[in-house]
């Protein structure tokens, strides 16, 4: 254990508070701790990537008052309490562990440590997009996992059957998606910092889990990436966020929709007409 840990504390209006949190746990799956005007983040690691990513959502927020607090603290057994409370989770065929927690043998083992994980199953969109990778991904299919986070969706796949690329803008995501491969004995097939737009592999399944402005920003290069009849497995969407993003992918041919607590997963076909 190191000798602190690092502590971000994001300040703003009591009403933004829950998207806020919904957001970073979306992105972040270590402690956090939810106050009635405050997000507490905590890790050994540092945490500008987060306070990055909470300031780009918060310019698309209307009258919004927010403030970051980044302290270096002396460490205590924080972390080591936080592991304790760490429950595993089933997700149709997958089961979601630490690496202290024994696997199961009759479902799909996945094992996912706290310490870097950006997406442990625990999360509406997470868990969305694992129900639909256990009915939609097929052994030998082509998979791209598009702003991979943990890696936990890509390793789905791969554990599966299917080859997979990941990418994610975010070098601690990349890195944390490495540790997780080899974490679970799995390879993936390449993996880079960045977007879809730096491939012109077409894919089988494409997996996006990240927002919904995102989600509308790269619309184009996620379609051109599908083969044809293809699927996309989009997620992160807020349900208030789902009409307006849908107009984006209205070219496709909606085959599922999924909800829980407020988060939306969409599952699409790229249709052949030729």
């Amino acid at each position: 254990m190191q000798n602190s840990y690092h502590q971000l504390t994001i300040k703003t209006d009591k009403q933004f508070v829950d998207l806020i949190s919904d957001f970073v746990s979306l992105i972040y799956a270590d402690g956090i701790e939810i106050g009635e005007d405050r997000i507490i983040i905590r890790s050994e690691e540092r945490l500008d990537h987060i306070k990055k990513q909470v300031k780009d959502l918060a310019k698309s927020i209307d009258k919004i008052n927010i403030s970051f607090e980044c302290k270096e603290l002396p460490n205590s057994d924080w972390i080591e309490q936080y592991q304790q409370s760490i429950q595993p989770i089933e997700v149709g065929k997958f089961y979601i562990h630490p690496s202290w927690d024994k696997p199961k043998d009759d479902k799909i083992n996945i094992i996912v440590d706290p310490a870097l994980a950006f997406g442990s199953g625990h999360h509406g969109s997470t868990y969305g997009c694992l129900e639909a990778i256990g009915k939609y991904v097929q052994s030998g299919d082509n998979v791209i996992d598009v702003g991979c986070g943990s890696g936990i969706l890509g390793l789905a796949a791969t554990k599966l059957g299917a080859t997979v690329d990941l990418c994610d803008t975010d070098i601690v995501s990349v890195e944390s998606t490495k540790e997780n491969f080899k974490l679970n004995n799995e390879k993936y097939n390449k993996i880079w910092q960045g977007s879809v737009n730096k491939t012109e592999k077409k894919y089988d399944i494409v997996l996006a889990n990240i927002i919904a402005d995102v989600l509308k920003a790269i619309a184009a290069n996620l379609k051109s990436s599908i083969e044809d009849n293809g699927i996309l497995i989009i997620s992160g969407i807020l349900d208030k966020k789902e009409s307006s993003l849908k107009e984006h992918y209205s070219d496709l041919k909606l085959l599922e929709r999924k909800q829980k607590d407020e988060w939306v997963t969409l599952i699409y076909k790229k249709e052949f007409n030729g």
